[in-house]
C-alpha cells in the first residue's frame, strides 16, 4: 500500500494526461514504468520507491512533500 497515489492522480488529471502518457513522460527520464503499474500506483495498491517517487515528482513539476497527503506533510520538519 502507498499515500501517495490518490495525489498522483489528481495532478495527472490537473494537467490532462492519461496514465499512458505520464508513463511514457516517466520512461523519458529512465524509469521503465507502464500504464498498469501507473495505476496500480495511483490505486495504492503498489509500493512506490524513493527513486521512482522522486521521478514522479519531476514529471509532475512537484514538490516531493507535495505527493504525500496533508496530514502526513503536517507532521514534516517546516
Amino acid at each position: 500500500m502507498n499515500v501517495c497515489g490518490p495525489q498522483i492522480a489528481r495532478r495527472r488529471s490537473e494537467l490532462g494526461w492519461s496514465q499512458p502518457q505520464l508513463a511514457l513522460k516517466c520512461q523519458l527520464q529512465g524509469w521503465d514504468v507502464s500504464r498498469d503499474i501507473i495505476a496500480r500506483i495511483e490505486g495504492g495498491v503498489r509500493c512506490v520507491e524513493d527513486i521512482e517517487l522522486a521521478t514522479l515528482a519531476r514529471v509532475l513539476d512537484l514538490r516531493l512533500d507535495a505527493l504525500y497527503p496533508e496530514e502526513i506533510r503536517a507532521m514534516l520538519p517546516k
